[in-house]
């Protein structure tokens, strides 16, 4: 069994993978900067940690086997001022820059290290027919989301130096019945409108949570693992697609679909309805070539098992 640190553990995917690790009898500590909120157990206990002040608790470093790296401001969870973008890139930059500080200074016997990054990283489809999915291998998009993606990454490279291994999983958008994106294509319905965004024609590149917690673990627990993943689902979907596939599970026949103009998305958004209205279609073909076996590979068995578990 492996003493895991969870960075971001208070978190959508951080409390599953949380609750997954101890069910497996693994001890997990979870860094958080208030840990005097929580309650511990014989196989999870809470440290402090503050990348803003660069101070961490040094014993869950000493303790660790592994390290899941998850932490960073959430990127839709406020409108894109100035402050709140230098807010999402500074807490993944410097929390970043932190665990490889305390990795370094702090003798331990950490093996891995997988850290989140997303597929912001891409940027918009090319406008061409028929566009070849996103590969690991493309080089980081210009934009707010792909430059920031660009610097997380790079604040986690001195683990590779210092001779761990690294997993980088760049993530897609998580469904999850807990909350996230999800939520929102469910509010709307309540009211019996299936709200598709713009034309709808805009590519989602998507992952159940159950699948990314499985995928966090088999990333920590393979040796052979190492470098970059994109983790998202093997079958991208446009967002009509998805919002249609979800009112039929959700009201059968009875909603009424409905277009929200771009042009209203911008005004209620700001910058940030660039990203809702973005096409990006991303590979998981390395995933496959890794022999990583998705629970849920297609959009209606992702929505048919989070609805029933709602």
């Amino acid at each position: 069994m492996q003493t895991v640190v969870i960075t971001g553990g208070t978190g959508l995917i951080g409390k599953a993978l949380t609750d997954t690790l101890l069910k497996a009898g693994h001890t997990v500590i979870v860094l958080t900067r208030h840990p005097e909120k929580h309650t511990t157990s014989e196989k999870l206990r809470y440290a402090a940690w503050d990348p803003a002040a660069g101070t961490i608790d040094e014993m869950a470093i000493r303790s660790a086997t592994a390290v899941l790296h998850l932490a960073g401001a959430g990127v839709a969870d406020q409108r894109w001022t100035a402050k709140r973008k230098q807010e999402i890139r500074e807490s993944r930059v410097k929390g970043g820059a932190l665990i490889c500080k305390a990795v370094a200074a702090i003798p331990n016997n950490i093996k891995v290290v997988v850290a989140a990054s997303a597929i912001g990283w891409y940027g918009p489809d090319p406008v061409v027919p028929n566009p070849a999915p996103f590969q690991e291998t493309a080089p980081a998009h210009d934009d707010f989301l792909g430059s920031t993606c660009q610097a997380w990454e790079e604040s986690m490279a001195p683990i590779t130096e210092m001779g761990k291994r690294l997993v980088i999983l760049r993530t897609g958008i998580v469904l999850a019945k807990e909350g996230g994106a999800l939520a929102e294509f469910i509010k709307p319905l309540k009211l019996g409108f299936a709200t598709i965004l713009s034309s709808g024609k805009q590519m989602i590149s998507w992952i159940h949570l159950q699948d990314l917690v499985r995928l966090y673990i088999y990333a920590m627990e393979t040796s052979s693992w190492q470098g970059v993943f994109n983790a998202v689902a093997p079958t991208p979907v446009n967002n009509r697609k998805l919002v249609l596939t979800l009112a039929k599970e959700l009201r059968g026949n009875s909603f009424l679909p409905v277009h929200v103009p771009g042009i209203l998305l911008k005004l209620v958004m700001g910058e940030m309805s660039i990203e809702v209205l973005k096409s990006t279609t991303v590979s998981s073909s390395k995933l496959g070539e890794a022999n990583f076996q998705f629970a849920f590979p297609t959009i209606e068995a992702a929505l048919t098992a989070l609805i029933k578990e709602s």
